[in-house]
């Protein structure tokens, strides 16, 4: 129920995006009207996508990490000036939250971009990636640090060394987690009822990160070819 109270409220945010100075002109009036009616049809598909692809991504949840918390709550992010995205994160008690801001919401072109996007998100949290890239993290500190030991570094270079480290082991497996967590989020939305084929052609419209070192995110291309593998095994 919270995210559909959320939704309502991004409507009411995405309606107020026109803004005029003075009286609209009245050949303005429809464009107007009709950026409104976008934004309810934006968020409308957005409820129906969290009410059908929720329940299965708890099952999948369920099914592949049994021992986890597999409550998610789906939430909008509304900070003002925030660019289309979404992101899986825990909450204080650990309960999983996968957060859109209404850029990507406004964005998305039909509901199978939406879908992907949510299964994608919520397929971290089966993953266990948080977790998994707080380990690394973790001993990408303790290896740098021992290096600058080892070289004679003061404390303030082995804190800077351990930063570094921390940084360097956080991003070691970013490329593959993103990877696994496409390749379930269309096993997600394709049980849920969507077309993941449709839905990953938002990455034709994103930026290429391309393949650099220590990047966060695989090609576009190569997340698409993982969709369509996926797919075709199922």
């Amino acid at each position: 129920m919270r995210a559909l109270g959320l939704v309502l409220l991004a409507v009411m945010g995405l309606s107020g995006c026109v803004q005029t100075v003075g009286p609209a002109p009245e050949q303005q009036r429809p464009a107007s009207a009709s950026v409104s009616q976008a934004a309810r049809v934006a968020a409308r598909n957005f409820i129906d996508v969290v009410e059908t692809v929720e329940p299965v991504a708890e099952q999948e949840c369920r099914r592949v990490a049994p021992g986890a918390n597999c409550d998610f709550q789906i939430v909008i992010d509304d900070r003002p000036g925030m660019p289309p995205n979404a992101f899986q994160t825990l909450d204080a008690q650990g309960r999983p939250v996968v957060a859109f801001t209404i850029g990507l919401i406004a964005e998305a072109r039909n509901v199978d971009e939406l879908a992907f996007v949510m299964g994608h998100e919520a397929a971290h949290h089966i993953a266990g990636h948080i977790d998994r890239q707080r380990e690394a993290a973790a001993a990408g500190a303790v290896i740098f640090a021992g290096l600058a030991t080892l070289t004679g570094a003061d404390e303030r270079g082995v804190r800077a060394a351990q930063d570094l480290g921390a940084a360097v082991g956080a991003r070691s497996y970013s490329k593959e987690f993103e990877l696994e967590a496409d390749h379930l989020g269309t096993i997600i939305a394709k049980r849920a009822g969507y077309d993941p084929l449709r839905g990953a052609e938002f990455f034709t419209r994103i930026p290429d990160p391309g393949n650099r070192f220590l990047g966060t995110h695989p090609p576009n291309a190569r997340r698409i070819q993982v969709v369509r593998e996926t797919v075709a095994a199922l």
